[in-house]
Protein backbone atom coordinates (compact mmCIF):
# COMPACT_ATOMS: atom_id res chain seq x y z
CA UNK A 1 0.00 0.00 0.00
CA UNK A 2 1.37 3.42 -0.93
CA UNK A 3 0.96 6.56 1.14
CA UNK A 4 1.25 10.24 0.38
CA UNK A 5 2.23 13.17 2.54
CA UNK A 6 1.45 15.62 -0.26
CA UNK A 7 -0.13 18.82 1.07
CA UNK A 8 -3.89 19.05 1.32
CA UNK A 9 -5.66 21.71 -0.74
CA UNK A 10 -5.51 25.30 0.47
CA UNK A 11 -9.29 25.51 0.88
CA UNK A 12 -9.44 22.31 2.93
CA UNK A 13 -6.61 23.52 5.13
CA UNK A 14 -8.31 26.90 5.56
CA UNK A 15 -11.52 25.19 6.68
CA UNK A 16 -9.78 22.87 9.13
CA UNK A 17 -7.85 25.78 10.64
CA UNK A 18 -11.18 27.20 11.83
CA UNK A 19 -12.88 24.16 13.35
CA UNK A 20 -12.71 22.33 16.66
CA UNK A 21 -11.52 18.76 17.00
CA UNK A 22 -14.96 17.94 18.43
CA UNK A 23 -16.57 19.10 15.16
CA UNK A 24 -14.24 16.83 13.19
CA UNK A 25 -14.92 13.89 15.51
CA UNK A 26 -18.68 14.28 15.09
CA UNK A 27 -18.38 14.39 11.30
CA UNK A 28 -16.32 11.19 11.34
CA UNK A 29 -18.76 9.51 13.72
CA UNK A 30 -21.52 10.04 11.16
CA UNK A 31 -19.44 7.92 8.79
CA UNK A 32 -18.91 5.16 11.35
CA UNK A 33 -15.43 6.16 12.58
CA UNK A 34 -15.33 5.91 16.39
CA UNK A 35 -11.62 5.60 17.13
CA UNK A 36 -10.12 8.79 15.72
CA UNK A 37 -9.47 11.00 18.77
CA UNK A 38 -6.04 10.65 20.36
CA UNK A 39 -7.31 10.50 23.91
CA UNK A 40 -4.95 11.46 26.70
CA UNK A 41 -2.86 13.87 24.62
CA UNK A 42 -2.82 17.59 25.30
CA UNK A 43 -1.18 20.67 23.81
CA UNK A 44 1.91 21.97 25.54
CA UNK A 45 -0.04 25.23 25.68
CA UNK A 46 -3.78 25.50 24.85
CA UNK A 47 -3.00 28.85 23.22
CA UNK A 48 -0.28 27.47 20.93
CA UNK A 49 -2.48 27.65 17.82
CA UNK A 50 -4.33 25.29 15.50
CA UNK A 51 -2.45 22.36 13.98
CA UNK A 52 -3.36 20.97 10.55
CA UNK A 53 -1.30 18.80 8.21
CA UNK A 54 -0.74 15.33 6.74
CA UNK A 55 0.94 12.81 9.00
CA UNK A 56 4.56 11.74 8.59
CA UNK A 57 5.25 8.99 11.11
CA UNK A 58 8.06 7.74 13.31
CA UNK A 59 7.69 4.48 15.23
CA UNK A 60 9.66 3.49 18.31
CA UNK A 61 10.10 0.10 19.94
CA UNK A 62 11.63 -0.64 23.37
CA UNK A 63 15.35 0.05 23.66
CA UNK A 64 18.01 -2.63 24.00
CA UNK A 65 21.16 -1.77 25.89
CA UNK A 66 23.69 -2.91 23.26
CA UNK A 67 21.98 -0.94 20.47
CA UNK A 68 20.66 2.14 22.19
CA UNK A 69 23.68 4.02 23.42
CA UNK A 70 24.38 7.72 23.19
CA UNK A 71 27.16 6.90 20.71
CA UNK A 72 24.74 5.13 18.38
CA UNK A 73 22.16 7.85 18.91
CA UNK A 74 24.65 10.36 17.56
CA UNK A 75 25.16 8.53 14.26
CA UNK A 76 23.88 10.18 11.08
CA UNK A 77 21.67 7.20 10.22
CA UNK A 78 19.80 7.23 13.53
CA UNK A 79 16.14 7.20 12.44
CA UNK A 80 15.03 9.54 15.20
CA UNK A 81 17.37 12.24 13.94
CA UNK A 82 16.74 11.36 10.28
CA UNK A 83 13.00 11.88 10.84
CA UNK A 84 13.68 15.49 11.81
CA UNK A 85 15.41 16.08 8.46
CA UNK A 86 12.96 14.08 6.31
CA UNK A 87 9.56 15.10 7.68
CA UNK A 88 8.15 17.13 4.76
CA UNK A 89 7.38 20.80 4.89
CA UNK A 90 3.73 21.29 5.81
CA UNK A 91 3.44 17.84 7.45
CA UNK A 92 2.85 16.85 11.07
CA UNK A 93 5.38 14.51 12.67
CA UNK A 94 3.43 11.78 14.50
CA UNK A 95 5.60 9.81 16.92
CA UNK A 96 4.45 6.41 18.14
CA UNK A 97 6.24 6.21 21.47
CA UNK A 98 4.27 3.15 22.62
CA UNK A 99 2.60 5.38 25.20
CA UNK A 100 5.87 5.46 27.13
CA UNK A 101 7.03 8.47 29.11
CA UNK A 102 10.20 6.75 30.34
CA UNK A 103 12.24 8.77 27.84
CA UNK A 104 11.86 11.75 25.53
CA UNK A 105 10.23 11.48 22.13
CA UNK A 106 11.74 14.87 21.19
CA UNK A 107 13.66 17.79 22.64
CA UNK A 108 13.91 21.49 21.93
CA UNK A 109 16.72 21.29 19.34
CA UNK A 110 14.63 18.90 17.24
CA UNK A 111 11.59 21.14 17.60
CA UNK A 112 13.63 24.15 16.53
CA UNK A 113 14.90 22.34 13.44
CA UNK A 114 11.40 21.19 12.50
CA UNK A 115 10.09 24.73 12.86
CA UNK A 116 12.90 26.04 10.67
CA UNK A 117 12.10 23.42 8.00
CA UNK A 118 8.40 24.36 7.83
CA UNK A 119 6.95 21.32 9.61
CA UNK A 120 3.55 22.18 11.09
CA UNK A 121 3.88 20.44 14.45
CA UNK A 122 4.48 17.23 16.39
CA UNK A 123 2.16 14.75 18.10
CA UNK A 124 3.28 11.92 20.37
CA UNK A 125 1.68 9.52 22.81
CA UNK A 126 4.87 9.81 24.85
CA UNK A 127 6.45 13.01 26.09
CA UNK A 128 9.04 15.68 25.41
CA UNK A 129 12.05 17.03 27.23
CA UNK A 130 12.80 20.77 27.37
CA UNK A 131 9.07 21.59 27.12
CA UNK A 132 9.48 25.32 27.98
CA UNK A 133 12.10 25.68 25.24
CA UNK A 134 9.89 23.79 22.77
CA UNK A 135 7.12 26.26 23.51
CA UNK A 136 9.52 29.10 22.78
CA UNK A 137 10.06 27.76 19.23
CA UNK A 138 6.36 28.34 18.43
CA UNK A 139 5.95 24.81 17.07
CA UNK A 140 2.53 23.36 18.03
CA UNK A 141 3.15 20.15 19.96
CA UNK A 142 0.98 17.59 21.76
CA UNK A 143 2.07 14.99 24.29
CA UNK A 144 0.92 12.63 27.02
CA UNK A 145 3.15 14.17 29.69
CA UNK A 146 6.68 15.51 30.00
CA UNK A 147 9.48 12.93 29.70
CA UNK A 148 12.91 14.49 30.36
CA UNK A 149 15.17 11.35 30.32
CA UNK A 150 17.28 10.79 27.19
CA UNK A 151 15.56 8.90 24.36
CA UNK A 152 18.10 6.05 24.27
CA UNK A 153 17.25 5.05 27.84
CA UNK A 154 13.95 3.48 26.79
CA UNK A 155 13.20 3.81 23.07
CA UNK A 156 14.66 2.60 19.78
CA UNK A 157 13.55 4.23 16.49
CA UNK A 158 12.55 1.44 14.13
CA UNK A 159 10.53 2.79 11.18
CA UNK A 160 9.79 5.99 9.27
CA UNK A 161 6.52 6.75 7.50
CA UNK A 162 4.70 3.49 8.04
CA UNK A 163 1.37 2.89 9.78
CA UNK A 164 1.50 3.52 13.53
CA UNK A 165 -0.74 3.38 16.55
CA UNK A 166 -0.61 6.67 18.45
CA UNK A 167 -2.65 6.91 21.66
CA UNK A 168 -4.55 3.84 20.45
CA UNK A 169 -5.55 5.41 17.14
CA UNK A 170 -4.41 4.01 13.78
CA UNK A 171 -2.51 6.69 11.87
CA UNK A 172 -1.45 6.04 8.29
CA UNK A 173 1.05 8.29 6.54
CA UNK A 174 -0.85 11.08 4.81
CA UNK A 175 -3.86 10.95 7.15
CA UNK A 176 -4.66 14.48 8.22
CA UNK A 177 -3.98 15.57 11.78
CA UNK A 178 -6.03 18.34 13.35
CA UNK A 179 -5.12 19.74 16.75
CA UNK A 180 -6.71 22.51 18.79
CA UNK A 181 -6.64 23.74 22.38
CA UNK A 182 -8.20 20.49 23.62
CA UNK A 183 -6.43 17.71 21.74
CA UNK A 184 -5.87 15.89 18.46
CA UNK A 185 -7.98 14.01 15.92
CA UNK A 186 -6.91 11.97 12.87
CA UNK A 187 -8.87 12.13 9.60
CA UNK A 188 -8.45 9.32 7.05
CA UNK A 189 -6.89 10.98 4.02
CA UNK A 190 -9.60 10.04 1.52
CA UNK A 191 -12.27 11.75 3.65
CA UNK A 192 -10.48 14.99 4.46
CA UNK A 193 -12.17 17.30 1.94
CA UNK A 194 -15.73 16.33 2.84
CA UNK A 195 -14.98 16.27 6.57
CA UNK A 196 -13.55 19.79 6.36
CA UNK A 197 -16.74 21.06 4.70
CA UNK A 198 -19.04 19.39 7.22
CA UNK A 199 -16.97 20.31 10.28
CA UNK A 200 -16.85 23.97 9.27
CA UNK A 201 -20.59 23.99 8.65
CA UNK A 202 -21.16 22.53 12.13
CA UNK A 203 -18.77 25.05 13.68
CA UNK A 204 -20.54 27.97 12.03
CA UNK A 205 -24.00 26.67 12.94
CA UNK A 206 -22.90 26.35 16.58
CA UNK A 207 -21.86 30.00 16.59
CA UNK A 208 -25.32 30.87 15.26
CA UNK A 209 -27.04 28.68 17.87
CA UNK A 210 -24.98 30.29 20.63
CA UNK A 211 -26.38 33.67 19.60
CA UNK A 212 -29.91 32.27 19.85
CA UNK A 213 -29.26 30.73 23.27
CA UNK A 214 -27.81 34.00 24.57
CA UNK A 215 -31.07 35.64 23.58
CA UNK A 216 -33.25 33.13 25.39
CA UNK A 217 -33.90 30.33 22.88
CA UNK A 218 -34.27 26.88 24.43
CA UNK A 219 -31.48 24.46 23.59
CA UNK A 220 -34.23 22.01 22.62
CA UNK A 221 -35.15 24.33 19.77
CA UNK A 222 -31.71 24.93 18.30
CA UNK A 223 -29.03 22.42 19.35
CA UNK A 224 -28.56 19.98 17.87
CA UNK A 225 -30.20 21.63 14.91
CA UNK A 226 -33.87 20.97 14.35
CA UNK A 227 -35.37 21.10 10.84
CA UNK A 228 -36.81 24.49 11.76
CA UNK A 229 -33.61 25.96 13.23
CA UNK A 230 -31.58 24.63 10.32
CA UNK A 231 -33.96 26.23 7.81
CA UNK A 232 -33.73 29.51 9.74
CA UNK A 233 -29.93 29.26 9.74
CA UNK A 234 -29.78 28.59 6.01
CA UNK A 235 -31.98 31.64 5.40
CA UNK A 236 -29.76 33.73 7.69
CA UNK A 237 -26.71 32.66 5.66
CA UNK A 238 -28.54 33.42 2.38
CA UNK A 239 -29.36 36.89 3.75
CA UNK A 240 -25.65 37.59 4.24
CA UNK A 241 -25.39 36.69 7.93
CA UNK A 242 -26.93 39.89 9.30
CA UNK A 243 -25.88 41.02 12.76
CA UNK A 244 -27.99 39.92 15.68
CA UNK A 245 -29.65 42.68 17.73
CA UNK A 246 -27.66 43.73 20.79
CA UNK A 247 -28.22 41.75 23.96
CA UNK A 248 -30.49 43.43 26.43
CA UNK A 249 -28.74 44.62 29.55
CA UNK A 250 -30.18 45.01 33.00
CA UNK A 251 -30.08 48.64 34.21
Amino acid sequence: MSYTTEPISDITRERLMKVGTANVTNALLKRGFRNVYLLGLAPLDPAQGQLVGPAYTLRFMPAREDLDTMANYGKRDNLHRVAIEQCPQGAVLVIDAMGSTKAAAMGDMMALRLRHRGVQGVVTDGGYRDAPAILATGLPCYQKQSAPPATAIAMHPIELNGPVGCAGVPVYPGDVIVGDGEGVVCIPRHLVDEIAIEALDAFEYEAYAAQLIERGTSILDCFPATPESRAAYDQWVADGRPAFPPLETTP
